[in-house]
């Protein structure tokens, strides 16, 4: 069954129990709960013990909302040891608040480090792109079977100014792992970083993928990237947005129709980060655009 789901990023000055209100007033049905202080928190270990997670389930239940996913993010592709320690053993723990959450999915990135820049200017060597897979696959040797034990899901994204950018190169590192608790996400936003055909790619994923986040952007690889204004020109920056529909330049009734032929069936997240002035309306605007595309194409 589809979940429409809201990414509830620009509304995190709410308190955890605010945004479950918030979200359902909204339309919603599900929660994607990205980073946060004050429970997932960036890199750091999650700051949850008993009565926050026990405040947190009420609130959802409360609201009938569902809790879709929660994003871990820590750097289990660091060459540095101690980081590298330190992602595990937060990675390890934020599994024991899932499976107390209820929560069935995780959603993450192959990891911060490895940029494509970074690597050039890395005399050293640690953040060449090989280095941090190589990292990669050992905490992927370690998590998978406590993901598989538990009955989870775990969701990977290639990501901008990642070591991994591309869908192609993800998908061959998601079937080498060769595990039913490992898939993979599309992010729309990141559509022009994943290589020149959105549908090629979308259809890379077929058979793998079960979560999408919705938001639109401009096509970077047209005009040299001058799409993107910087001063001074020719600055070397990684630039993508997570806009509303119809304000970038992705052909959603192209994107629907492949997700409805590849008979797409998981979590649609609306992740639009771009508009803090108006956060509600975009999160109502983009719920009712979904559910329109959904119903034209899914039939």
């Amino acid at each position: 069954m589809m979940k429409h789901t809201l990414d509830p990023h620009m509304i995190r000055h709410l308190s955890l129990e605010e945004t479950c209100r918030t979200v359902a007033e909204l339309g919603y049905d599900y929660v994607e709960l990205s980073p946060r202080p004050d429970f997932l928190s960036w890199w750091t270990r999650p700051k949850v013990w008993p009565e926050r997670i026990a405040s947190f389930k009420k609130a959802l239940k409360d609201h009938d909302l569902g809790l879709a996913t929660l994003q871990p993010m820590y750097r289990w592709s660091s060459p540095y040891p101690d980081e590298w320690d330190v992602a595990i053993d937060n990675w390890k723990r934020a599994i024991e608040i899932a499976v107390e959450m209820d929560c069935p999915m995780f959603v993450s990135e192959f990891g911060r480090g490895g940029s494509p820049e970074r690597s050039l200017n890395d005399r050293s060597g640690l953040h060449r792109p090989e280095t941090c897979e190589n990292q990669f696959f050992r905490a992927m040797d370690i998590l998978v079977p406590i993901l598989e034990r538990e009955g989870l899901t775990l969701s990977l994204e290639a990501h901008p100014e990642d070591w991994l950018e591309e869908i192609a190169p993800a998908m061959d590192i998601i079937k080498t792992i060769n595990s039913k608790a490992v898939k993979a996400s599309f992010i729309a936003p990141h559509t022009f970083f994943y290589g020149p055909d959105m549908v090629a790619n979308l259809r890379a994923t077929e058979g793998h993928l079960v979560h999408v986040r919705l938001a639109d952007t401009y096509d970077h690889t047209k005009s040299s990237q001058l799409r993107y204004v910087v001063n001074p020109p020719g600055s070397k920056v990684r630039v993508h947005q997570h806009l509303d529909f119809g304000q970038g330049e992705i052909d959603w009734d192209t994107f629907f129709a492949t997700l409805a032929d590849m008979k797409f069936d998981g979590v649609l997240s609306n992740c639009v980060f771009g508009w803090e002035d108006r956060a509600e309306d975009s999160a109502r605007f983009m719920l009712d655009e979904t559910k329109r595309y959904v119903a034209k194409y899914w039939k």
